[in-house]
């Protein structure tokens, strides 16, 4: 039929579909949507995957691991919860910060510096829309009652010592939060789900007021089930709501979300950290307690959220990352009780140097640049997210690029076993323990835990006996033969190296 087309319309259409094809003009393709999804003290042995013989079950956590990639090797750069968020967001290491050591309570002021660029702001400015759902926990500048202004001019009024409530005037935004460090939308609890206030900001205004008040719950359990602290609530705060209304609020922002305009969602879960409250869904479904059972309802809000990126047709181009924040809260007497090892076969929990506390489950998916069901050793920290989102985005200019921040692209893709240009990585523990770890070997500077676990703190005779402790963790993962004093220039060399990583304002090379 060609033949008796007219010769215009035949050239026509042919130079078309030369215009079609003009290598000149490719097709843009659209920047990954990032999802980061954090728990809250969920330990390395918590997920199913990482612990089989455990007896808590992830089947959501452990199909996201079974469709991209599982990393044995990842840290946190703190073993508590306040370091490592400013660590993930800033990419830098949290003793870097105005608060070195501890972390924040509910009344207290914004930590991350003003102007400070974050993972958050990076994104925004390549035209992402941003959105953070769940525990902030990285101090909010709240307004003060008027007339009350002078308390403000403390020296660490807010960071090194809580607002007192009292001086706070809750019918006004607080000045900084979400907003100010690069989040277009926010739904935030203010710290951990069992420190006042109690009650919600969305984009960094309470959805109800405080002016409800709890004497508090369990106090004589020692941090654990249902405890929580007495302190101001709003009336309609509900403790065994949030896991729930976080979840809710995440997957309403991903269901307005299109393949037009890429996305980063920010998901700070408050679970599992105390108060362990499962809704009754899922009450005596494990058998790790209402521990264990409030981690399963947790995996379930996993399945949730990656169902909705399912539905909704944005999983292909979506990258998750799934990790904990630190080492679980997890005492010797609840492993013997219920034979669950919640951080794996390693040594401590929450807030220790000891890799209990900060070995942590981290897991990536990426489909059509991740292998599926793939596992890594690369050494990493989440403070590597900044970097890595510079090589995603494929960003050249790198003058902001934080101290702390790797990029572990070239893992991810299956170019690199390990993350290059690192030198090590730097953990601190709750008492202000610094620990370095560089290839097989590790070193902590004191001598216990640095934590929770007894004893935390040992103090040596003057001039007697070791100042620390170093462990070859290719051998002894469990860290029980201290090599401290048969390996002195390993100890000088991880020494040398903490005290130039610290005392360096750029990145060091390694």
């Amino acid at each position: 039929m060609i033949r008796f087309l007219s010769s215009g319309v035949l050239i026509c259409g042919i130079a078309g579909f030369l215009i079609g094809m003009n290598p000149s003009q490719p097709d843009k393709k659209q920047p990954p949507n990032i999802v980061y999804i954090l728990a809250d003290d969920l330990g390395y042995g918590d997920v199913s995957v990482y612990n089989p013989e455990g007896q808590i079950k992830t089947p959501q956590i452990d199909k996201l691991a079974s469709e991209g990639m599982r990393f044995t090797d990842a840290h946190s750069p703190s073993s508590v919860c306040t370091p490592t968020r400013y660590g993930l967001l800033t990419g830098r290491y949290p003793w870097r910060s105005r608060l070195p050591v501890g972390v924040l309570r509910g009344y207290s002021r914004t930590l991350i510096e003003a102007d400070r660029p974050t993972v958050a702001s990076l994104l925004k400015s390549q035209g992402y829309q941003t959105a953070v759902v769940g525990k902030w926990h990285l101090g909010l500048d709240w307004e003060v009652q008027k007339g009350r202004e002078a308390v403000l001019t403390a020296e660490g009024y807010g960071i090194k010592t809580e607002m007192n409530p009292d001086d706070i005037d809750f019918s006004r935004e607080p000045a900084q939060g979400p907003k100010t460090v690069g989040f277009d939308y926010s739904y935030i609890l203010p710290a951990s789900l069992d420190m006042p206030p109690y009650c919600y900001l969305e984009n960094q205004k309470l959805t109800d007021l405080p002016t409800g008040y709890t004497d508090g719950n369990k106090l004589e359990t020692g941090y654990t089930g249902p405890f929580w602290r007495e302190g101001k609530k709003a009336p309609s705060f509900d403790f065994y709501g949030v896991l729930p209304t976080f979840v809710s609020k995440a997957v309403a922002f991903l269901k307005k979300q299109s393949t037009q305009k890429p996305f980063f969602l920010y998901l700070p879960l408050a679970a599992p950290h105390t108060p362990w409250v499962p809704t009754n869904d899922y009450t005596g479904k494990s058998k790790a307690g209402e521990y264990g059972d409030f981690v399963q309802q947790v995996d379930a809000a996993v399945g949730e959220v990656l169902r909705t990126l399912a539905e909704s047709g944005l999983a292909d181009n979506t990258i998750v990352l799934f990790a904990s924040d630190n080492g679980p809260y997890w005492r010797e007497n609840f492993v013997k009780q219920f034979n669950h090892k919640a951080a794996g076969g390693f040594r401590g929990m929450k807030g220790d140097a000891f890799e209990g506390g900060h070995r942590i489950p981290f897991i990536v998916r990426w489909p059509g640049h991740i292998k599926p069901g793939t596992t890594s050793a690369a050494t990493t920290t989440l403070t590597n997210l900044m970097a890595t989102c510079y090589d995603v985005l494929g960003l050249k200019n790198r003058t902001a690029m934080p101290e702390d921040s790797y990029s572990i692209l070239p893992v991810l893709l299956g170019k690199a076993r390990q993350v290059a240009d690192q030198p090590a990585v730097v953990h601190s523990s709750s008492i202000g323990f610094f620990a370095i770890r560089k290839g097989d070997w590790k070193l902590i500077e004191g001598l216990g835990s640095g934590g929770f676990t007894e004893p935390r703190q040992i103090k040596a005779p003057a001039g007697q006996g070791s100042k620390g402790q170093l462990y070859n963790l290719a051998t002894d993962g469990a860290e029980t033969t201290d090599l401290y004093q048969q390996n002195p220039e390993k100890v000088r060399e991880l020494t040398d190296l903490l005290v130039k990583i610290r005392q360096s304002k750029t990145r060091v090379s390694r």
